[in-house]
């Protein structure tokens, strides 16, 4: 049956706020029905929307990018509860791996009374929650890793191009792309439209800081390439190699296309 909410019933049945649906509604990706005496209102077309929105807002991404993809690929419910489908049962198999993981290092920890270098770096990468480092730990972790593969010259440089953008905007744009990727990666599917363009405007990100030079964008992926190979960086970093080949074969897809 056909049921209409007003703004309060309808965000305290989705579990946000009257303001959310207001900023829904100002980006254009909801419409709510205005009665004869300009009440709004949200019919089951406006509902079905908002389930998208909130799906999609949930794997991390921005409100453009929600807007692009309901008026793409995304346009329709269905697509949307297919995907959700998808990254909710890729979570349940991460999850269930990673007990598995727990129960055995459990188990071989009563046996052994320890667990080896090998078994704790498994753990760390398939079971632990990355923590973000402090600028002055970014710094401090990263060093030896960039002195290898960047002349001090080309750090300066590097300093000065970044004094150009905002850095709590750039903090930002890259938790969104890397909460974007990992809901992807769950999927696993490199060939698809929403992998290939995320992985253009991962790269596109890359060049904003190496100057669009092929050169010092190598050397930057480089540089992560090494600080995930060392055990005692990697567990600190905000992505894992993994993530890193992802992102990488979804824009040679891109670039094929």
């Amino acid at each position: 049956m056909e049921r209409w909410f007003g703004p309060s019933e309808m965000a305290k049945r989705l579990g946000v706020s009257g303001k959310a649906l207001r900023v829904y509604e100002e980006a254009g990706l909801v419409r709510a029905h205005r009665t004869e005496t300009g009440w709004r209102t949200y019919g089951p077309q406006a509902q079905a929307r908002l389930h998208q929105v909130l799906v999609l807002k949930r794997l991390g991404l921005s409100l453009k990018r929600i807007g692009e993809l309901l008026a793409g690929e995304m346009g329709s419910l269905d697509a949307v509860l297919a995907l959700q489908q998808q990254v909710l049962e890729a979570r349940r198999d991460e999850t269930a791996r990673a007990l598995t993981l727990l129960a055995a290092a459990r188990e071989k920890l009563k046996r052994d009374g320890a667990l080896s270098p090998d078994d704790l770096t498994q753990l760390t990468r398939e079971t632990a929650m990355t923590q973000k480092m402090t600028d002055n730990e970014w710094e401090a972790t990263m060093k030896p890793h960039i002195n290898k593969h960047f002349t001090q010259e080309e750090q300066d440089a590097w300093k000065a191009r970044m004094g150009d953008f905002d850095q709590a905007e750039i903090t930002r744009q890259w938790d969104e792309l890397i909460a974007e990727g990992r809901k992807l990666q769950a999927i696993g599917d490199t060939t698809s439209a929403a992998a290939m363009d995320h992985a253009v405007r991962w790269m596109a990100q890359v060049k904003k800081f190496s100057g669009d030079n092929p050169a010092m964008a190598t050397k930057a992926a480089n540089v992560n390439l090494d600080a995930l190979a060392d055990a005692s960086t990697a567990p600190k970093m905000p992505f894992d190699l993994s993530l890193m080949q992802f992102v990488g074969a979804a824009y040679r897809n891109a670039q094929a296309k």
